[in-house]
């Protein structure tokens, strides 16, 4: 199982989404949604980087996301991408202040 598979699959879980649903809101074509994602999760197809950004959108993710291969490192890319920007710079300046 790649990287991709292996998030897009826990993300959208995570969501509570379907694979039609999620592929609905990716604007994928409800009559084959359910059949894009199923191969993209399966690792039969990799999505092009468009359709990654619009997965993503839909999921509230990071593009990044789908391509870390750390869980951690992946977490955090999903964290940092959901707060807000005035939470993001103070959690910048915490951590420019923890490194010096």
């Amino acid at each position: 199982m790649s990287v991709f598979t292996k998030r897009l699959k826990q993300a959208r879980l995570e969501a509570g989404l379907s694979q039609e649903r999620l592929g609905v809101l990716a604007d994928v074509d409800e009559m084959s949604a359910s059949a894009r994602m199923n191969q993209y999760e399966r690792g039969k197809h990799e999505p092009d980087f468009s359709m990654v950004e619009r997965i993503a959108k839909a999921l509230n993710v990071p593009e990044s996301y789908f391509y870390a291969k750390d869980d951690e490192a992946a977490w955090l890319l999903v964290v940092f991408h959901r707060m807000t920007p005035p939470d993001r710079q103070k959690l910048i300046n915490d951590v420019r202040g923890m490194m010096s």
